[in-house]
């Protein structure tokens, strides 16, 4: 999942990174805009909204507004947030139909109780993983968001993001967090035995149980890899840990395995002693 160049996320905060220049350059390049579009196209038909009908939906990260362009040839009314000040003159520029905000996402979403129709956010949640400040905790700054938009989220509705995780750890971390905010749903993956088709979505329910989506490029469950990881949305579960696992008894040890195993790495067969703590000799 790892990229083999310096990823952004790695190289400055969000907001020095996208700087007047790389705005710009950002917004101006036609390959980008055509993977943002393409991409903002499956994040909404993911939510899965009603059809034919105009929806209010938010924009985690919305940039120069590319995403913002596909939700408004939709017939979608929008607000979008991002942190680069850079990047939101630039849609300004660009005389985007959305409404726009400065924020910083890992703050929390500033939103009345049930806004949203739904959410999307394409290529951002990646950013909140790292600590670019001293008083930055990624567990914390996850949490936080997370909460904030499941209030800010009309009951039944979805959010979708699009995202591209360093590594499994950084997967669970994100996940661990938005159940313990309260969503249900998982991780969707398109085109999982492709290394340049590959994408990741996360899909969040807001409210209530869903169906996760299947991932695209996939023929059969047992021929690929596997493109959907499902998760329950347990508050309790995760209500003492920091965006990790709890390292102890046979339930870890199995689910641990179980990951390995979605990820087509090898693993030891189960045995009845799978779990048990070892006596120590002497």
């Amino acid at each position: 999942m790892a990229s083999s160049c310096r990823r952004p996320e790695h190289t400055a905060p969000p907001d020095v990174f996208y700087n007047e220049d790389e705005a710009k350059k950002y917004s101006q390049n036609s390959r980008m805009i055509e993977i943002q579009s393409q991409m903002s196209e499956r994040a909404v038909e993911l939510l899965s909204l009603p059809e034919g009908q105009a929806c209010f939906l938010l924009d985690v990260g919305c940039g120069s507004g590319l995403s913002g362009d596909y939700l408004t040839e939709e017939g979608h009314y929008w607000v979008g947030v991002d942190i680069s000040t850079a990047m939101l003159d630039v849609a300004l520029d660009r005389e985007v139909e959305g409404d726009l905000l400065l924020g910083d996402m890992g703050q929390g979403m500033p939103f009345r109780p049930g806004t949203f129709d739904g959410c999307i956010s394409i290529s951002a949640l990646q950013w909140l993983c790292n600590a670019d400040k001293r008083s930055h905790s990624p567990p914390k700054r996850l949490y936080t968001f997370f909460s904030t938009l499941y209030s800010s989220l009309a009951r039944g509705s979805r959010a979708v993001f699009q995202l591209y995780p360093e590594n499994s750890e950084q997967l669970e971390l994100i996940t661990s967090q938005a159940m313990r905010a309260g969503f249900s749903g998982g991780m969707v993956v398109d085109y999982p035995n492709s290394s340049k088709a590959k994408k990741f979505f996360l899909c969040l329910f807001a409210g209530g149980t869903g169906v996760l989506p299947k991932g695209l490029g996939s023929e059969t469950s047992d021929r690929t890899v596997a493109n959907q990881v499902q998760y329950s949305g347990q508050r309790c579960r995760f209500s003492n840990m920091k965006g990790k696992s709890a390292k102890k008894g046979r339930d870890w040890i199995m689910e641990k395995k179980e990951r390995r195993r979605r990820q087509g790495k090898g693993v030891r067969p189960d045995t009845k002693y799978t779990g048990r703590q070892r006596r120590p000799h002497f």
